[in-house]
């Protein structure tokens, strides 16, 4: 379910408590809708507009961001648990286990990243970004 879907979904729920009048629910759920598209609409062409980008410090943001959580995800779910069983079977106390891997610290930098990525998009969008 994609995050256009899911708003959607939550301002169907609200719209169905808060209003009463069935055809203003629809045509404010399809406002929402459209809206919803547009603004994915504006992000892709962002999206595109940054990858152009000949500054690498601009067109490597997002890869970067993505390579960096890529890695910690990858030694902390196959790298080590592979590294410890290999270590077990040969009777070799590493103490891997003793590494601690706090997801929540990684999730919160990267959607915060996103999340300020998307601001910026919105003045692109907008036209006020410099």
């Amino acid at each position: 379910m994609s995050i256009t879907n899911a708003v959607a979904s939550i301002a169907d729920n609200v719209l169905d408590k808060f209003v009463v009048d069935k055809d203003l629910k629809e045509q404010l759920a399809h406002n929402l809708k459209i809206e919803l598209i547009e603004l994915d609409k504006a992000q892709i062409e962002v999206n595109k507009e940054s990858a152009k980008s000949t500054n690498w410090f601009v067109a490597a943001a997002r890869p970067s961001v993505l390579w960096i959580c890529a890695f910690s995800l990858a030694v902390h779910y196959c790298i080590l648990p592979v590294a410890t069983w290999i270590a077990v079977v040969a009777g070799v106390n590493l103490q891997l286990e003793a590494l601690e891997f706090d997801f929540s610290q990684l999730t919160t930098i990267l959607l915060a990243l996103l999340g300020m990525s998307s601001l910026r998009s919105v003045e692109k969008v907008k036209g006020v970004a410099r």
